[in-house]
């Protein structure tokens, strides 16, 4: 048998571009898989995380579901820390800081008054409700300042 005329031979060509297709195939559907598989692996690892880098549960998301250890997103109740020109950071429970974005619609309660920004005090305890951002700030709705206790005789 002649190499030259096998070489040249239609069905030759056939098995050889066959051959290629199919390792080209290969190593597509190869890539898929490994880039799926990245991309797997990249989500396990982000919602692993997340509590921890944006401010969740302690215990994650399926850990310490009744312990009450979920964020405060629609609101903060805690210690007013700073004031600003439109805005207020309160450290709420386990010392997070939150920055509560004021504005013209939001009503702020001082108990029966309505006060404005400045009738804040640094000190004063609060609670907020509003409506959690992109940044990771809450709208306030409400702010009411919670009086200090009395002292009590000793």
């Amino acid at each position: 048998m002649d190499t030259d005329k096998l070489f040249e031979s239609k069905l030759f060509k056939i098995i050889v571009f066959s051959i290629a297709g199919l390792i080209v195939l290969v190593f597509v559907f190869g890539m898929g898989v490994y880039v799926g598989a990245k991309k797997a692996e990249f989500s396990f690892k982000w919602a692993n995380e997340y509590h921890r880098n944006f401010g969740g549960p302690q215990g994650g998301f399926l850990g310490g579901m009744m312990s009450q250890e979920f964020t405060e997103a629609n609101g903060v109740f805690g210690q007013i820390i700073k004031i600003d020109n439109q805005s207020v950071t309160i450290k709420g429970r386990d010392n997070v800081e939150k920055v509560v974005l004021i504005n013209s619609k939001t009503s702020i309660v001082y108990q029966r008054k309505n006060v404005d920004l400045s009738g804040l005090k640094i000190g004063d305890s609060a609670v907020v409700i509003g409506e959690p951002n992109n940044s990771g700030q809450i709208d306030a709705e409400l702010i009411r300042v919670i009086p200090a206790p009395p002292v009590l005789p000793q």
